[in-house]
């Protein structure tokens, strides 16, 4: 059975202060991490405190990206070793945030996951359509080739550790949620994906987060479904007590 895993994504809110507070407040309440995986990413400034912050705690540390390269002349990137260094453990890679406003390419994905893999770094690889895929009835074959590409030239070990998250981009802080046979239904053709490429053993390995406007009402449902093993979450997880909600039903799942 696959655990499940709750990964808060701030993206650019907070201050140090209120980064702090926050993972004070949740640290000693988060689920047994036997049951879940509770994961905060936060803006790259703050990942020093908030790893010190819940150090020894069930909550780990992630980034919201990274750069490919070990070092180098990259003005106002973070490298992999810089965030292992500070204690990180997960980065996202591939928000479609990333993709849009950043140019980020596959390509490029694929060689970040690469480097997260490298630094001991746990990738969580987003991948999603836009709302014009999807009334083109694109969204699998969409999904199919951002997974395929994120995953080239990995080994099979590799790819059960990692973490995919589907995204539907047009559900991404809209309000709009795929309803939860749909969410399953594209998280399962990306563990068919995984199974096509790597083998079954792989595919029932890998974990699969939902993610775009998960709240507190809609999460045990969404955790219902065979092929979700968790969420990538948003706005919901900017308050301590709509996170501990998700965290709750995650560990319930």
């Amino acid at each position: 059975m696959r655990k499940p895993i709750i990964a808060g994504n701030w993206k650019m809110y907070k201050t140090l202060s209120e980064a702090k507070q926050f993972a004070e407040e949740v640290k000693g309440l988060a689920p047994d991490p036997v049951k879940l995986d509770t994961v905060i990413c936060a803006p790259a400034l703050f990942l020093d405190q908030l790893a010190q912050v819940v150090k020894d705690s069930p909550v780990y540390v992630g980034a919201q990206t990274m750069h490919s390269e070990s070092e180098g002349a990259f003005t106002g990137e973070v490298s992999p070793v810089q965030l292992a260094d500070l204690g990180v453990d997960f980065v996202i890679l591939g928000h479609s945030e990333r993709r849009e406003y950043f140019n980020e390419t596959d390509e490029a994905v694929n060689k970040k996951v690469h480097a997260a893999f490298d630094h001991y770094l746990i990738p969580i690889i987003c991948v999603g359509e836009t709302l014009e895929e999807r009334e083109a009835g694109n969204t699998t074959s969409k999904v199919e080739g951002q997974v395929e590409k994120a995953l080239a030239d990995l080994t099979a070990d590799q790819v059960k550790r990692a973490v995919i998250a589907y995204e539907p981009i047009w559900a991404i802080g809209t309000g709009k949620t795929a309803t939860s046979e749909d969410a399953n239904e594209v998280c399962g053709a990306i563990r068919a994906k995984v199974e096509s490429l790597f083998g079954q053993n792989v595919a029932e390995a890998v974990r699969v987060q939902y993610g775009g406007s998960v709240k507190p009402e809609n999460i045990e449902e969404l955790l219902t479904m065979e092929h979700i093993d968790g969420a990538l979450v948003g706005g919901a997880s900017l308050q301590p007590a709509s996170f501990l909600k998700l965290l709750e039903a995650g560990a319930n799942a």
